[in-house]
């Protein structure tokens, strides 16, 4: 507190932006004012606050601040510093992360299109996102029919030319790896689909007629079809996502719809009188106006755009809206208004970001609900069922897998309140029983990871809140004599049989049966079926490599090395079997005489086996 009170005797009275830090030296909040020492000095002096400010206030350990000229210089930093920083105390504009993009990376001599979560500054074109699952899947459908680029993750140019793929027989890909298509002509495809996901469909559909028609003429009537069935695949994609208003002026919308200490911002973006395309944020807003999130929303996202429209049409009039203006008018260089419809097609149109706006809220805290019932709510009706005195927070469960006997192996998964913790996942090798004695190879499992954690081992040393065994009372009670022998009775204990989901304890003869629809059951029989998922895939991995290996193996020229280079790069003995003498000869560590071993080996198997 002595190093704020020093810093406060010497704020200016100038405008600014202020950054306050956590005793850990982390930004917690980022605020602007005309006059620095006024605003920041306000924080610290007794006077009533909200429960937000309070709360901020009691965890401020330092504050930093930068000077500038004028309000909407101020107004611009703070926006871009939220930005860098997502600080806990101040309202973030967050986009769902489950919503994709459409990626097109331009870095590409022959571009890919694809279907991306993530936007980053790396040059390419993003498209998105796109909140309905159904539409995306449609415009890559209506893409993959109308514009036949790669989809492989092929580095092209690399110098040779390569055997079409089956996406070339089937017209989605025009094989640009076999040279089949010149760069200049994908370009050109590649410019059509930009414009058609960029909405100008209207001049793309002119372009496929004339080119229809000049083919006609031409007599190239297999072109001409094609180029019809674009413009039909065009029309009815366009036809279902056209919403068209009276006048042909652009205009972004802004709605804010908020419940329990939830926020959503539907953007709507007109462009020449048709909606161009929408956008949603979800946000934290606890004890916060809806006039305040409007004026973060508007802050921050035309902080991250080139684009402002002349109006600017909003639910709700935001804070600082003056000042909004003047900014976003210098942005824009000319006059920009942000006003509250009160009628005509302008209100409906808030009204439906309004609308959208509820219903993503909706779903989002029904999701959010849910999820909490899967996981704390699931945990607490275990802890019940159980008739444990503390609470559950760590899962393990384990499971064994093996093949008549052979390469016995075992999972053991970690769930943490409810959810899987796949960096605390493991995997055995059984060591010291032979056959398939599951009873022996739990306990074996059990006592190793356990005996573990009593020694303090690394990755080993938290004991769970409850273990979970994939079986019957064989299993329970081979486990628990693991626990037993090192002392560790106490740890709660239970199996569940995968027949009719029975859950059963130590000392007790008949199970626990848990209504087939709790969160309870859901909850262990999701932690079953991953234990056994990741068993399995465990001990198929195994087994494969022991195979391969040993057929790789036999080929002369390729030793240890080159059999384990070969499967990287192919994956499966299949795939090697497939491949030409040029492709094997171009992974690491090979060259011709070794490919060609290896090519007269597979050709060799297959005639002994006519």
């Amino acid at each position: 507190m002595d190093i704020i009170r020093e810093k406060l005797k010497t704020l200016p009275k100038t405008p600014g932006v202020y950054l306050m830090k956590n005793a850990a030296g982390r930004v917690i909040y980022v605020g602007k004012a005309v006059a620095l020492k006024n605003r920041v000095s306000s924080y610290f002096q007794n006077t009533r606050k909200d429960a937000k400010t309070q709360a901020l206030v009691k965890e401020i350990a330092d504050f930093d601040y930068i000077l500038v000229n004028t309000e909407i210089e101020a107004l611009m930093l703070e926006a871009n510093m939220i930005k860098r920083y997502s600080p806990y105390y101040n309202i973030l504009l967050r986009d769902d992360k489950h919503y994709p993009y459409i990626r097109i990376d331009m870095n590409e001599t022959f571009p890919r299109v694809c279907v991306t979560r993530r936007v980053e500054n790396d040059g390419a074109k993003y498209f998105g996102p796109y909140i309905a699952a159904h539409v995306l899947h449609e415009v890559m459908d209506t893409l993959s029919r109308m514009f036949p680029v790669r989809t492989c993750r092929m580095q092209l140019p690399d110098g040779k030319k390569h055997r079409p793929c089956l996406n070339y027989e089937m017209g989605r890909c025009l094989a640009p790896c076999a040279g089949k298509v010149s760069e200049y002509e994908y370009k050109r495809m590649v410019d059509e689909i930009i414009d058609f996901l960029s909405g100008r469909h209207k001049g793309l559909r002119r372009q496929f007629e004339e080119e229809m028609k000049a083919a006609s003429e031409n007599m190239e009537y297999e072109k001409a079809a094609m180029l019809r069935d674009r413009i039909r695949a065009l029309d009815r994609l366009f036809e279902k996502q056209k919403a068209a208003f009276p006048d042909l002026n652009d205009k972004d919308v802004f709605a804010v719809v908020q419940q329990d200490d939830e926020a959503v911002v539907q953007g709507m973006f007109v462009r020449r009188g048709e909606l161009n395309h929408t956008e949603r944020y979800f946000i934290r807003s606890p004890g916060e106006t809806a006039e305040a999130v409007m004026s973060q929303a508007l802050k921050q996202y035309y902080s991250s755009v080139t684009g402002v429209a002349k109006q600017i049409y909003v639910s709700v009039e935001p804070e600082e809206k003056e000042l909004i203006q003047q900014w976003l008018t210098q942005v824009r260089g000319s006059k920009v208004v942000v006003h509250v419809p009160e009628k005509g097609d302008n209100r409906r149109l808030v009204d439906l970001a309004l609308s959208n706006a509820r219903e993503a809220l909706t779903r989002r805290l029904a999701r959010r609900q849910r999820e909490y019932d899967q996981t704390v709510g699931a945990l607490a009706e275990l802890k019940t069922a159980l008739g444990l005195d503390t609470d559950i927070d760590r899962i393990e469960c384990y499971d064994i897998s093996n093949t008549q006997g052979t390469d016995s192996v075992a999972s053991m998964v970690v769930f943490r309140g409810g959810k899987p913790e796949k960096k605390s996942y493991r995997r055995f090798r059984i060591k010291t029983v032979e056959g398939a004695d599951d009873f022996a190879s739990m306990n074996e499992v059990l006592t190793r990871r356990l005996r573990r954690a009593l020694q303090g081992a690394e990755g080993f040393e938290e004991l769970p809140s409850l273990i979970v065994v994939d079986g019957g009372k064989g299993q329970l009670n081979a486990a628990y004599d693991a626990l037993a022998s090192l002392g560790l009775e106490d740890l709660p204990l239970i199996s569940l049989a995968k027949r009719e989901e029975e859950v059963f304890v130590v000392g007790k003869s008949d199970p626990i049966v848990l209504d087939r629809q709790s969160p309870a059951l859901g909850l262990l029989t999701r932690i079953r079926d991953e234990a056994h998922r990741f068993a399995i895939t465990y001990h198929r991995s195994l087994r494969l490599n022991k195979v391969e290996d040993s057929v790789l193996l036999k080929i002369p020229c390729i030793g240890p090395s080159r059999a384990k280079a070969l499967l990287k790069h192919f994956e499966t003995v299949g795939d090697i079997r497939a491949a030409d003498v040029e492709e094997i000869a171009a992974v690491p560590g090979m060259d011709i005489r070794a490919a060609q071993a290896v090519m007269d080996y597979f050709q060799s198997e297959t005639e002994d086996g006519a």
